[in-house]
C-alpha cells in the first residue's frame, strides 16, 4: 500500500489529497498542517474581515470531509524536518512519519516590514482565518489606519478600512499602485476608487518606522520622508516569506521557492510540491514563473497529485490564472502574468474602463482589465495557443473583441 503524505492543509494540498484517493482509492493519505482547523476559503476571508459576511461559509472542509475519504489529517502539528534518504517526516512532536511520496504545499508567512515596531499590537497581516477574525474585531473599533504595500493583497486592506468606516492613508513606495502591471492611466482608477471609499493613496512613500504608545500600540506610521501619519490600525501586505525552513538539509533546489517541473516533481525523488510555494515550469512561457492564485494552487495540487500516483509522470501544469477584485464600483481582474510583458498595448474607454495587454515575444502573457471583464477568455484562449498577435494589437483593444477579425499566424502550427 502506498503512503502519501502531504504537509500543507490549503487548497494545493487538499486538492491533491482529494484527486489522490479518486486516482488510487486503496493508499494511505496524511495530510499535515500547522493550522487548528481545516481548508477554509482564502479568497472569502477578506469579506469576514471587511464585516460582509460570517465565519460559516468561509470553511470548506469540516474535520468530517476527511474521515469520509479515509484521509488522516493531523492538526495543529509542525514538521520540523524531512529525511529524504530515509523518506521520513519529522514532527514537533518527535513523531516520525514514513511516506513513499511526499508533496509539500505550505505555502508562505506574511513578510513582516524590517522597521521598528513592524510587530507593534495594531498591526495586522493578511493571510490565515485567524488574520481575518483579528483585522475585523480591530478594524470595527479602529478610526485612522495606515496601509503598507501596493500590491494586490494590499488593496485588500484598503476595501476593509473602506468597508469599517476607517480612513487610512495608503503609502506606497513607487508612483502608482501596482506599478510593475499597471500604467499611470490604468492605476488612477484605482486610486479614485481607493478614494471613494475613504482610502488616500500616498506616492514615493511607505514606512521608515511605527511609533507606539505606553501601552505598545501602534499610534502613527513615519515615512522615508518623515512624514508622520496617525494611525491606530496599520495593514501591511508585502508579500510572503516562504514556509521551507523545515526542508534544510533535504537538498531541494530553491530560487525564491521550491523549483519543481511541469509535473510539478522537485529535483529530489519521491518529492513534489504545490501552490504559492512553487517556482514552477510554465510551458505557456516557456520558462520558470510563480503565481499564487487561488486557481493556480487548485489546479497544481490536482496535477502533482495525478503525477503521484502514476508509474510515470502523465500531466503536466498548464494555467492561465486570474485575479479578480470587486471592492469596488467597477470589477477588476488580471490573467496571466502581467508584470513579464516586453512590450505593451492599453487603452482607456471611460473613468472605469481601461484595457492592457502585455506581449513577450509577440505573443499574449498576462494583462489587466477594469471595468469590462468579457474580454478575458478570449485573450486566455490566445496566451493557451500561444499565438504572435502583438502586431494586431488594434483588434485586441476594440471594446468588443472579435477574434474572427485577427490575420492567421503565418508560419505558426
Amino acid at each position: 500500500m502506498t503512503h502519501y503524505v502531504i504537509i500543507g492543509d490549503g487548497i494545493s494540498g487538499s486538492s491533491a489529497a482529494e484527486t489522490l484517493r479518486e486516482e488510487d482509492p486503496d493508499a494511505k493519505i496524511t495530510v499535515i498542517t500547522d493550522e487548528g482547523e481545516p481548508l477554509y476559503n482564502r479568497i472569502l476571508i477578506k469579506e469576514h474581515a471587511k464585516g460582509k459576511l460570517p465565519e460559516a461559509p468561509i470553511s470548506i472542509h469540516e474535520e468530517e470531509w476527511y474521515e469520509d475519504r479515509d484521509i488522516e489529517l493531523s492538526l495543529n502539528t509542525h514538521v520540523t524536518g524531512v529525511d529524504p534518504d530515509a523518506k521520513l517526516v519529522h514532527t514537533h512532536e518527535g513523531a516520525d512519519i514514513e511516506y513513499d511520496k511526499l508533496l509539500v504545499a505550505t505555502g508562505g508567512t506574511p513578510t513582516q516590514l524590517p522597521v521598528d515596531n513592524s510587530d507593534a499590537d495594531g498591526v495586522h497581516h493578511f493571510w490565515t482565518f485567524e488574520d481575518a477574525r483579528g483585522i475585523r474585531e480591530h478594524a470595527e473599533r479602529a478610526d485612522k489606519g495606515v496601509i503598507v504595500g501596493a500590491g494586490l493583497l494590499g488593496i485588500d486592506f484598503a476595501a476593509v478600512c473602506g468597508a469599517q468606516g476607517i480612513e487610512a492613508d495608503f503609502l506606497m513606495r513607487g508612483d502608482r499602485w501596482w506599478r510593475y502591471a499597471l500604467s499611470a492611466d490604468g492605476a488612477e482608477i484605482m486610486h479614485d476608487g481607493m478614494r471613494e471609499v475613504g482610502v488616500d493613496p500616498v506616492f514615493d512613500s511607505g514606512v521608515d518606522r511605527f511609533e507606539t504608545d505606553d501601552d505598545g500600540h501602534i499610534n502613527a506610521a513615519v515615512d522615508p520622508n518623515g512624514e508622520r501619519y496617525e494611525c491606530d490600525f496599520a495593514g501591511v501586505a508585502i508579500g510572503l516569506t516562504f514556509n521551507t525552513e523545515f526542508l534544510r538539509g533535504a537538498g531541494l533546489e530553491e530560487n525564491n521557492g521550491i523549483v519543481v517541473d511541469e509535473y510539478m516533481q522537485t529535483n529530489v525523488d519521491d518529492i513534489y510540491a504545490a501552490g504559492d510555494i512553487t517556482r514552477f515550469y510554465d510551458v505557456l512561457l516557456g520558462e520558470q514563473a510563480q503565481n499564487g492564485s487561488w486557481g493556480s494552487a487548485k489546479e497544481q495540487g490536482r496535477v502533482a497529485a495525478v503525477n503521484m500516483a502514476a508509474d510515470d509522470t502523465e500531466e503536466e501544469f498548464q494555467w492561465v490564472s486570474s485575479y479578480s477584485i470587486t471592492h469596488f464600483d467597477f470589477p477588476f481582474l488580471s490573467f496571466g502574468h502581467p508584470t513579464l510583458g516586453d512590450e505593451h498595448a492599453e487603452r482607456r474607454y471611460s473613468d472605469t474602463e481601461w484595457r492592457r495587454i502585455a506581449f513577450k515575444d509577440g505573443k499574449i502573457v498576462g494583462g489587466v482589465l477594469i471595468g469590462d471583464l468579457s474580454p478575458q477568455s478570449k485573450f486566455k484562449q490566445l496566451m493557451r495557443e500561444q499565438r504572435v498577435v502583438s502586431d494586431q494589437a488594434d483588434v485586441l483593444l476594440e471594446q468588443q473583441v472579435d477574434l474572427d477579425e485577427l490575420a492567421p499566424t503565418q508560419g505558426q502550427e
